[in-house]
C-alpha cells in the first residue's frame, strides 16, 4: 500500500520553530569561544604539568638516595691512597667502591642533579644552612668558610641545603669594653 506523494507529510511553516534571534546567535557564539578558549588553556596547562612532572619526578628518589651517596664518599675519604701492600680481594673491593661512587656522581650529573659546594662563596640562605659562626679576619663577613655536608639540587629546585659554617668578624664591635 504506496501513499501518493502528495499525501506525505509535509513541514508547515507553523510546525517549524522561529529563527533564532540575533542576540540569541551571538550568546551562542560567545559560550563556543569561551569554551574554546578554555580547552585550549586546559591543553596547555596540561601540557606544563607533564613536562614539570618529567622533570622533577625524581625529587623525592634523589632526595632519599642522597644519605646513601654521604655514605659512600665518607668511605671513599677513608680509602688509602697507596693499595699495594694490601690483599688482592681487599684492593680490588676498594677499587670497586671508588668506581662506584664515580658512576653514581655520573648519574646523578646526567639527570640533572647539581652538587652544591660553596666553600669560599657568600652565604646564600636560599641554597645553604649556616651551621655555626666562624670569627675570622682572614675574609669578609658572611662568606661560606667551612663545608659540613654539600648540598644537591635537581635543576632549578633544592633537594638540601649546603650545611656550612660562615664568618663573622673575629673582633666584636657590638659589645662595648668592659670597665
Amino acid at each position: 500500500c504506496a501513499l501518493p506523494i502528495s499525501d506525505t507529510v509535509s513541514s508547515s511553516p507553523e510546525d517549524e520553530a522561529a529563527p533564532e534571534t540575533v542576540d540569541e546567535q551571538d550568546e551562542l557564539r560567545n559560550q563556543l569561544l569561551r569554551v574554546m578558549a578554555d580547552n585550549e588553556n586546559l591543553r596547555k596547562r596540561t601540557e606544563r604539568e607533564v613536562a614539570a612532572a618529567k622533570k622533577y619526578g625524581p625529587l623525592s628518589f634523589a632526595r632519599d638516595l642522597l644519605a646513601s651517596l654521604d655514605n659512600l664518599e665518607k668511605a671513599i675519604t677513608l680509602i688509602p691512597e697507596d693499595k699495594e701492600g694490601m690483599d688482592e680481594t681487599v684492593k680490588n673491593i676498594l677499587i670497586g667502591v671508588e668506581m662506584t661512587g664515580r658512576e653514581l656522581a655520573s648519574v646523578f650529573e646526567r639527570h640533572g642533579i647539581q652538587r652544591i659546594n660553596p666553600e669560599g662563596e657568600k652565604f646564600d640562605y636560599n641554597l645553604h644552612q649556616a651551621m655555626f659562626e666562624v670569627p675570622t679576619d682572614d675574609v669578609e663577613p658572611g662568606m661560606v668558610v667551612q663545608v659540613v655536608q654539600p648540598g644537591y639540587s635537581l635543576h632549578d629546585r633544592l633537594l638540601r641545603p649546603a650545611m656550612v659554617g660562615v664568618s663573622k668578624p673575629a673582633t666584636d664591635t657590638d659589645t662595648p669594653p668592659a670597665s
